[in-house]
């Protein structure tokens, strides 16, 4: 999957596809993209490669407390990914909306729906978690598989 900024700066591509994919329905995202959610495809970071331009980090708060670092344009800002403490730099959020073939990116889950804005209508047969939930029970083999090894590494 290959991916962009808006001014086109910093281009990337994601060399495997998604560990899983979260449709974030939590205040904080609401907030960071001035939307109803957020769409993040989680994959390993030594997956991402640099085609073109180098991000800046920018540290923000997060739910957690420990904040998250994004990965952002230095030029016209946008957010391209994310590390969140909780997963640290072997792991990043990429913002589904900056890949160049995000039609094709479905939401495996959608999380933290407590919060979810009440217009917001969810498909038919969708996983829907109220908060968080275990990745083990929840995660397809391989992505588990893959994630033990990122962590390992």
């Amino acid at each position: 999957m290959r991916g962009s900024c808006t001014c086109g700066e910093i281009v990337f591509e994601v060399t495997a596809p998604p560990l899983i994919v979260h449709c974030c329905h939590c205040t904080w995202c609401q907030r960071e993209t001035g939307s109803a959610f957020a769409v993040n495809c989680y994959v390993e970071s030594s997956e991402i490669s640099m085609v073109s331009g180098a991000p800046e980090m920018v540290v923000t708060p997060s739910n957690s407390g420990k904040g998250q670092r994004v990965a952002r344009c230095p030029t016209c800002h946008v957010a391209l990914w994310s590390h969140y403490a909780g997963s640290g730099a072997a792991f990043a959020f990429v913002r589904a909306g900056v890949l160049d073939e995000r039609a094709g990116i479905v939401p495996d889950v959608h999380i933290f729906t407590e919060t979810k804005l009440p217009w917001v209508v969810l498909p038919e047969g969708a996983r829907v978690f109220e908060g968080f939930y275990s990745p083990k029970e929840v995660w397809p083999p391989e992505s588990l598989a893959r994630f033990r090894a990122a962590r390992e590494a």
